[in-house]
């Protein structure tokens, strides 16, 4: 079924059970009210015969409809649809989120796509009924309507925040759209979860909340992130995550229904790439229910049942993942952890962030406990990101991805899976080999051509098996 061919009966019967399950996946838009709504708004159901069904917001938005002040959409997690997928217009969707459009313009998100701008607009508006500038149009407006209802940023800021070029264009462009303007909003949204900047030293610091899908395994999620946290670079445990980001630092605290996202850059134009990583890097968008109703009922049914809302962590740059799924091989977490703190101590960029691949490519990396064949292995590595030859950011396939990395001398199919499974996003990826894993498969009398039956979860199933151990 095409993402367009949205049943109706199905989405009317979510709508009136404000199924949460539902969240993300289609708005529903009311003729009577212009507005588009998510589906557990809590407002009384609309008659049917006055409710038309969008997949996505800018969908709902190009049909002249204006979002749900009391739903807020711009809250809405992620459509598990869009994120699980590997093709063009999912990875073009990724990119968007992560700002591309907006630094570059379609002309340059196709570019990075390796496509041409006609075909890129031919398949969002077979998928999605609009094209790719207005879905980019649609993200900037949303994430400013959050930061008008939720920060007390000045109106101008909160203009470059969302990717537009000037407040005489973020003025139009909301009143054209919306109805309003950027200061009626803020006035209707009231102080009641508005805050003010935190004043610091240096950059202020914005809350963000980031929703999720339920269930959500809180523990598990920060509690990896923590054992892997890289001295230098990241404070994690199992109630935070704190970490260095271009321009500034985050830290991701769980809440009872949410995420919250403390930000503090100096350029506030990172804020829409750094929540957009900041959902990839916990998993926020999976569908736990799609994933379950697989795995539980195959051999790893008790462990589902026991973690039904496992995540596969993320990463915040894909780069940073590679240099430590290379750096980690055959190798103890603790141990690579302190690798990896030698590797930042010596290369950090300045703001002690991660080295990109240009600066890593030139560093001497002797004398750090690294063997002579790991440190070329990175070196060649760092080279090909660098040069463009390999994108472990989104504008890549997956499957070239993967290839490509399996041309390094170094990586093998392990690291390469391991890189697909957290960087790449490939909810089906297996670590090949991974002696944890076949430990614990035995240990559990669970044979090895079950793996098959795992499809297309199998990055699920992965960490399913690591966490019980």
């Amino acid at each position: 079924m095409s993402p367009l061919e949205l049943d109706f009966d199905s989405c009317y019967r979510a709508v009136s059970a404000r199924d949460s399950r539902f969240d993300g996946r289609f708005y529903t838009a009311v003729t009577t009210t212009r507005i588009y709504c998510r589906p557990i708004c809590p407002a009384r159901t609309p008659a049917s015969r006055n409710v038309r069904f969008y997949r996505h917001a800018a969908s709902a938005e190009a049909a002249g409809f204006r979002p749900c002040k009391r739903c807020r959409p711009e809250l809405s997690p992620g459509d598990p649809g869009w994120d699980v997928r590997g093709d063009l217009v999912g990875r073009a969707l990724r990119l968007i989120d992560d700002g591309a459009a907006d630094e570059r313009g379609v002309a340059g998100l196709a570019t990075r796509l390796h496509i041409t701008e006609r075909h890129l607009h031919r398949l969002f508006v077979a998928e999605l009924g609009v094209g790719p500038l207005a879905v980019a149009r649609t993200k900037r407006l949303l994430l400013a309507k959050q930061l008008l209802t939720e920060t007390g940023l000045p109106v101008t800021e909160v203009a470059f925040a969302a990717g537009f070029g000037s407040v005489r264009q973020f003025n139009a462009t909301m009143r054209e759209t919306y109805g309003f303007t950027p200061s009626e909003l803020r006035a209707t949204a009231g102080p009641r979860t508005r805050q003010a900047p935190e004043v610091t030293a240096g950059p202020a610091t914005l809350r963000l909340r980031l929703h999720r899908r339920e269930p959500y395994d809180v523990d598990g999620v920060f509690a990896f992130l923590a054992s892997r946290a890289i001295p230098g670079l990241e404070v994690a445990d199992r109630a935070s995550y704190a970490r260095a980001v271009p321009g500034g630092t985050i830290t991701l605290t769980p809440q009872r229904d949410h995420i919250a996202l403390d930000v503090a850059v100096e350029d506030t134009r990172q804020l829409a790439r750094v929540v957009a990583r900041c959902r990839r890097l916990l998993d926020l968008d999976a569908d736990p229910e799609a994933i379950s109703e697989i795995l539980g009922q195959t051999s790893l049914g008790p462990l589902i049942a026991a973690r039904p809302g496992l995540r596969v962590p993320g990463t915040f740059d894909g780069f940073e993942l590679a240099v430590r799924a290379v750096v980690g091989q055959q190798i103890s977490v603790a141990g690579a952890r302190t690798l990896l703190g030698r590797i930042v101590a010596r290369a950090a960029a300045p703001g002690g962030l991660f080295p990109t691949a240009a600066h890593l490519a030139e560093t001497d990396l002797t004398g750090l406990g690294l063997t002579n064949r790991r440190i070329d292995t990175l070196e060649d590595l760092a080279v090909r990101l660098a040069e463009g030859r390999l994108d472990l950011d989104g504008g890549q396939d997956p499957a070239e991805a993967v290839a490509g990395l399996l041309e390094v001398p170094g990586i093998g199919p392990w690291t390469a899976s391991y890189i697909a499974l957290r960087a790449l996003r490939d909810p089906d990826a297996w670590p090949t080999g991974d002696l944890v894993l076949n430990k614990r498969m035995a240990a559990l009398g669970i044979p090895q051509d079950h793996i098959e039956r795992w499809r297309p979860w199998r990055a699920y199933a992965a960490l399913h098996l690591w966490s019980s151990s």
